[in-house]
């Protein structure tokens, strides 16, 4: 990508298969439903390199996924930012997570966001195969949107001319 993306990034990460693993992806579809043009949206199965094209030109991007926590119970949501990924290590040497993408785009001077930012749902089991959040996370949905609206809310104010007056509230519950 070429340039400075207009828009902030919405990028969801997850696996419609596995149950709780989609709740980044649930998120973004209610939220392209309310945002419309005013985000560049995006879904993606994969993670590590992969991230790199997606996240290249943009000036803010917003991560929606999910995690897993010995500290934090299903349904707690979580606001991060790259900081908080400093300390952590890969669970392999081919694992390539965030702090490794940021790294390498950093070695290649690629143009990453000046803001990234991580909202993130605790879950129990992200490999369950199943196609419904469970309820839990299901139940945590309007907290875990408050999140994701309430940093987009705060870019958009900042962007002149950002007209919201056509923007549109679809209930979760039209995702079931």
């Amino acid at each position: 990508m070429e340039g400075s993306a207009k828009h902030p990034l919405v990028l969801a990460l997850g696996n419609d298969l596995l149950g709780d693993d989609a709740v980044g992806l649930y998120a973004l579809r209610l939220l392209r439903e309310s945002y419309g043009e005013q985000i560049d949206a995006a879904e993606a199965a994969g993670g590590g390199l992969e991230l790199l094209d997606i996240l290249e030109g943009h000036t803010e991007a917003l991560l929606l996924d999910s995690i897993t926590s010995t500290a934090f119970c299903a349904g707690t949501v979580l606001e991060l930012s790259p900081e908080d990924f400093s300390n952590t290590a890969p669970p392999s040497p081919h694992f390539v997570g965030l702090p490794e993408v940021l790294g390498v785009a950093a070695a290649l001077d690629l143009p990453m966001p000046r803001e990234l930012r991580v909202v993130a749902m605790v879950v129990d089991a992200p490999c369950a195969f199943g196609d419904k959040l469970g309820e839990e996370v299901r139940q945590s949905l309007p907290f875990y949107l408050q999140s994701a609206r309430s940093i987009l809310d705060t870019w958009l104010a900042a962007e002149p001319n950002v007209n919201r007056e056509n923007s549109v509230s679809v209930p979760a519950s039209s995702l079931f």
